[in-house]
């Protein structure tokens, strides 16, 4: 049994957790980055504090620094009850504990909302989301997307997802997209449509393994490029 979300949840993951699941080098974090459906991720707050430019994305972005605590607080509550309950589908090795875990999700998103008023201002936060986005043709060298495309596949369909990674194509040289499961632990309907998509039109697109795994098996990004 996976997860049963209804809708997608915002959920707070650290730069590190970014690094492993997207496989960054020291020289691709000094890319251009977007960070797409990046929620309350640390990920920008973190990079800005060392000097790296990221704009991150999400249609979250909307609501006020008090009424996003109020939802990553309910998110919390929600997903770590079901952890619990469902805690074999995944790698206690890094994160030894559900304690420990929830630890490390809430510390990512109160970095996040420390950094959220000073990001917005500096348009480091961007409220926009796919299929649609605001921003110019290839306006970046490196798009992520985590824990969105793939693995909320049962809420978001095919045509969904084609129009997704087709327009994160658009904004930037080469996208990233993690994990390729979905919420039960499968791997995405989608994903074989995306790549036959993605090929037709003459993109470069494969699946490679990351050195990053906590939900079993989603150890696997796709990486496309031009």
């Amino acid at each position: 049994m996976g997860m049963q979300l209804s809708q997608v949840l915002p959920w707070g993951r650290s730069m590190a957790e970014y690094v492993g699941m997207f496989a960054l080098s020291g020289r691709e974090l000094g890319k251009r980055i977007l960070g797409c459906a990046d929620g309350p991720a640390s990920f920008n707050a973190e990079m800005t504090a060392y000097g790296y430019q990221v704009i991150s994305c999400d249609p979250v972005y909307v609501f006020s620094k008090r009424e996003l605590r109020q939802r990553f607080d309910s998110t919390f509550a929600t997903i770590m009850g079901q952890m619990s309950a469902i805690r074999e589908n995944f790698v206690w090795d890094t994160i030894p504990s559900i304690e420990a875990l929830g630890a490390m999700r809430m510390a990512a998103m109160e970095a996040f909302l420390h950094d959220f008023t000073p990001g917005a201002r500096d348009s480091r936060y961007a409220v926009s989301g796919l299929p649609h986005l605001a921003f110019a043709d290839n306006a970046f060298d490196l798009a992520l997307c985590s824990h969105f495309l793939f693995l909320y596949s049962e809420q978001l369909g095919e045509a969904y997802h084609l129009a997704a990674i087709h327009e994160l194509c658009r904004v930037a040289s080469e996208v990233r997209v993690f994990p390729l499961l979905n919420l039960e632990g499968q791997v995405s309907p989608h994903l074989g449509p995306a790549l036959t998509s993605l090929r037709r039109a003459g993109f470069r697109a494969t699946v490679q393994t990351v050195p990053y795994e906590f939900f079993k098996g989603a150890n696997e990004m796709l990486v496309i490029g031009e």
